[in-house]
């Protein structure tokens, strides 16, 4: 259930002055490139992806940077290597599914990302070992971080000004982003979300760490979600079933898709149920939940063996156009009323007797 955006006054916000023209359309967008928005809007799960689009080794630097992996570094290519022979061992002895010498240990990892991109018989292979892959990759990134003596607010504030360092420099860059803010979630808004809750755990939070972006115009939408993807959020750790899309029109990207044979049949998650039955009729929000890598090989002088040097920090994500954010601050949709049905289902919780 997406939470509302913090209000207009929220602090540590960011304002930039006049924004130049960006000149990124769907149309100019690669395939991947198109399919990661895609994934984004409708909150798949790449375990269910057929292909990858890449077209190059710098397609594939830029999606193992995004990751909190860096190709330069040869300890990093090691601990590739090492997750890649889990995930080969898993494959064959626990699946009994057969993979070829050359997917399972010959090709380079950017020419196993390339092969998983690709026509031909090694593309099924390459694929089903990059998902193996992805699940050990994170499993072992979560094990980290309940070992590490590192504090949740540390990791939040070391993702902010990671965050806040980017969106400064898209801006500059000519970005359509009018204002940006972010926030973390207060102990009374955390005690209120479990209470209103159905499950009340603190492991469903998803968004303690919350950032809002607000664009020019809807036009605006695409491009800045395109540039949000290539920098800093990979697509491949959306949380899947967690996307609210009541904002952005997706039927120019699915007849785009559908033109790619081996994307268009891809299931959709059913996020009709994931609407926030406290917002106003007319609230419109594109809202995600995004697991960021947080690479914290800077932090210690050694970290347990075999876990890696990534942790990752659940965030979420509003988009919204000016003039749909203004129009969500009044009436039956701001944030005073949203607050005010909360508190109110709050107290008939606590309050209610059993049936007789």
């Amino acid at each position: 259930m997406a939470e509302r955006p913090p209000p207009a006054t929220e602090p540590r916000v960011f304002l930039p002055g006049q924004t130049q023209p960006f000149a990124s359309a769907l149309a100019r967008l690669s395939l991947q490139e198109v399919h990661e928005i895609r994934l984004l809007l409708r909150g798949d799960s790449i375990i269910d992806w057929h292909r990858l689009g890449l077209r190059d080794e710098a397609d594939v630097e830029r999606l193992l940077r995004v990751n909190g992996v860096d190709p330069s570094r040869d300890t990093d290519r090691e601990r590739v290597q090492t997750v890649r022979a889990r995930a080969v061992a898993y494959i064959r002895d626990t699946l009994g599914l057969r993979l070829r010498e050359e997917v399972a240990i010959e090709a380079n990892i950017e020419s196993l990302f390339l092969l998983a991109s690709q026509r031909g018989k090694h593309r099924r292979e390459a694929c089903t070992l990059l998902k193996v892959m992805h699940i050990i990759y994170h499993l072992d990134a979560r094990e980290l971080r309940l070992l590490l003596p590192i504090a949740d607010t540390e990791l939040f504030a070391h993702v902010e000004q990671s965050v806040v360092t980017l969106f400064d420099e898209l801006v500059q860059a000519g970005v359509p982003v009018k204002e940006f803010a972010w926030s973390r979630k207060t102990q009374d808004s955390l005690i209120t979300k479990l209470l209103v809750k159905k499950e009340s755990s603190a492991a469903q939070v998803f968004d303690r760490l919350r950032f809002r972006v607000v664009v020019d115009r809807p036009r605006d939408l695409i491009p800045t979600l395109h540039v949000m993807l290539q920098r800093f959020i990979p697509f491949n750790f959306m949380v899947p079933g967690q996307t609210v899309n009541t904002l952005v029109d997706t039927t120019s990207i699915e007849k785009k898709v559908g033109r790619a044979r081996d994307f268009s049949a891809l299931p959709s998650m059913d996020a009709a149920g994931l609407s926030n039955e406290f917002s106003g009729r007319g609230y419109q929000i594109l809202n995600f939940i995004a697991d960021l890598p947080v690479r914290v090989d800077g932090l210690y002088d050694e970290l347990p063996e075999g876990k890696g040097n990534v942790v990752f920090v659940l965030a979420e994500f509003q988009v919204v156009d000016l003039a749909r954010r203004d129009a969500n601050e009044t009436g039956e949709s701001s944030h005073t009323n949203y607050k005010r049905r909360q508190y109110q289902r709050v107290r008939e919780r606590l309050l209610r007797e059993p049936k007789r």
